[in-house]
């Protein structure tokens, strides 16, 4: 992703005093991420890819709407897809993933999935992908016209299951939870610790999907960085704390978590078109892994 960086500096110093250059922390295909020094601390920018220009507009209103939710939001260009924001301290990785910090985000993050259902159109309209329940059928269709990093048997089992999917689809519609911001990378990277105040971050990947789809990935990294058990009773702590809000039950959570681990794939599918060949090459190993995990679910895996 082409930068100027110097034009991205005087920027952020036009936005607020800073006592150093930017400096690079982290480049990815979708998003380049700088540190800069300022009195007492560090502010962050972040310059957007094209394919993820819909992150500067939803970051920002969500930063106003949800302030003690989503990260502080100092400044912002639509145009150039520029973020300025504040520090928001430390992740939970560096903490280790505590499960009981899971139990203090999700209530405030299911408020604000509450709070954005209305928009979801608007959010459509301005450019946030459209993983709606009604579409994913066909987006699984999609999902089997590339080579897959899966063997030949799992690739079957893919295509054989088209069919469930789209049942499975029209009894998640028929719960009556309608679409709203729904994170799509709801991890113990992106949500960060400041003064005993959590908030989320890195809304890149985010969709208007089904609500309950955000804890796939959240109960995966419980059980892969966490080493929990299927029947840890850590998921069905997190899990509930998350649904209280929505004042729904465990049916309809286990159903979302099933149709939502393929929606994930199909995410990253979309994400996966947009690389080079050889980032395509380090990103098929997650890949597979959510393709597997998705199938594993759907074919009878240990419950929560």
């Amino acid at each position: 992703m082409d930068l100027d960086v110097g034009e991205a500096e005087a920027w952020v110093r036009s936005c607020l005093p800073i006592a150093g250059p930017l400096a690079l922390v982290q480049t990815e295909p979708w998003a380049s991420v700088f540190r800069a020094p300022v009195d007492g601390g560090v502010v962050w920018f972040k310059a957007c890819a094209p394919r993820q220009a819909f992150e500067v507009p939803l970051t920002a209103g969500l930063a106003e709407r949800w302030p003690g939710t989503v990260s502080e939001v100092l400044a912002h260009d639509v145009d150039r897809r520029w973020l300025l924001m504040a520090d928001a301290g430390e992740p939970l990785r560096e903490l280790g993933n505590p499960p009981e910090r899971w139990l203090e985000i999700l209530p405030s993050y299911a408020m604000l999935q509450i709070g954005e259902a209305e928009g979801a159109e608007h959010h459509v309209a301005r450019g946030v992908p459209d993983l709606r329940l009604g579409r994913l059928p066909a987006l699984y269709d999609e999902l089997l016209r590339p080579e897959l990093p899966l063997d030949p048997d799992e690739r079957s089992a893919l295509e054989a299951f088209g069919p469930r999917f789209e049942e499975l689809c029209d009894a998640l519609h028929g719960v009556g939870i309608g679409p709203t911001v729904q994170h799509d990378d709801l991890h113990m990277n992106n949500v960060y610790l400041r003064n005993n105040n959590l908030r989320v971050l890195d809304w890149g990947d985010a969709s208007i999907a089904h609500p309950f789809f955000s804890l796939f990935e959240t109960f995966r990294f419980l059980t892969e960085l966490n080493l929990l058990g299927p029947n840890d009773p850590w998921f069905a702590r997190v899990r509930d704390a998350y649904l209280e809000p929505w004042e729904s039950d465990r049916a309809a959570f286990d159903l979302a978590l099933t149709v939502g681990g393929f929606a994930h794939a199909i995410a990253w599918l979309h994400q996966r078109e947009a690389l080079t060949a050889a980032d395509r090459a380090g990103s098929d190993i997650g890949f597979a892994q959510i393709l597997r995990l998705a199938l594993r679910g759907a074919t009878g895996s240990p419950e929560v």
